[in-house]
Order: structure tokens, then C-alpha cells, then sequence
């Protein structure tokens, strides 16, 4: 499996996923909370039928795809979003410190928990350690949450 995060300057941001099966999914998230899910045909990768969604349709989308994750958090008419964000090879931060990155600082948003292979670790401190393929649980606005995958990222 592979994801890609791709920003959409003055629009929002494109997350790509490749199924271990070859498939390819695309989500447009747009700044005004629109997204678009975009299924891509196997036989003609530049073919792609999308689909609109609200955010009231994305949200029942994700709770059908995993019901866990969305119980008990209600965002609606709060400008916050939460996201996952990998620390992959092209991280400055695998292998440092939470602290190192500044995060709330710099970008406004949180990290409020690190999920690893086999551990979750919530609320991590700033002397948490990052390790190559960790993935990030932030919550801040759209552009701190934007603004924070791109420092992890290397952007």
C-alpha cells in the first residue's frame, strides 16, 4: 500500500492511496471542508470517476469504513480538523524529539498521540522520540494541520 499528500495551492489537499491490489483512490479535501472521492479505472490510470461529498456524507463514509474512529468527537462548527501524518524517510524528525519540531508553536496545531507498528502512545512529551514510520495524530485548524505535515514531511 502506498499514500501520497499532495497540497492543492488555493484549493485544499490531495491524498493518494495504491491498494497492495493496484487500485488507486484520490480524496480532494478543499479549504471550504468540500471533498471529493476520485476511484481511478485499473485499465486507464487517467481515468477517474469522482464522487462529491459533504461533510456530513464524508463523516458517514469514514464511520462506515471505521466505526471506532469517529465516536465521540463532534467538530461540527468548530474550524478543527484531525489528521494522520506519517513520518516517513523523508523526515528531518525521524529519530528526534517531539520537541525538536516545535509543533504548537510554530504551526498552532497538536500532536496528541503516536501511532507505532505494535504501540499507541498518547499524549507523547516533548521528549518523545519519533522512529521511521511512526504516524502522527494531529488536531488544529486546516492550514496548522497543513502547515505541521509539511515541517514532518520535509516540505
Amino acid at each position: 500500500m502506498g499514500t501520497r499528500r499532495i497540497p492543492l495551492p488555493g484549493v485544499g489537499t490531495q491524498y493518494d492511496l495504491t491498494t497492495e491490489s493496484g487500485g488507486h483512490l484520490s480524496v480532494v479535501v478543499h479549504h471550504d471542508g468540500r471533498r471529493f472521492l476520485g476511484v481511478y479505472r485499473s485499465d486507464d490510470p487517467d481515468a477517474c470517476e469522482t464522487v462529491a461529498l459533504d461533510p456530513e456524507e464524508a463523516t458517514v463514509l469514514a464511520h462506515l469504513i471505521d466505526p471506532a474512529r469517529l465516536e465521540g468527537i463532534d467538530t461540527d462548527g468548530l474550524d478543527l480538523v484531525t489528521e494522520h501524518i506519517p513520518v516517513g524517510s523523508r523526515s528531518p524528525y525521524a529519530g528526534r524529539l517531539l520537541g525538536d519540531t516545535r509543533a504548537r508553536t510554530r504551526t498552532g496545531a497538536s500532536i496528541v498521540a503516536v501511532l507505532r507498528r505494535t504501540s499507541v502512545h498518547p499524549s507523547p512529551g516533548p521528549d518523545f522520540r519519533f522512529a521511521l514510520g511512526d504516524t502522527l495524530v494531529a488536531v488544529g485548524t486546516r492550514d496548522g494541520v497543513d502547515a505541521l505535515a509539511a515541517i514532518i514531511g520535509g516540505g
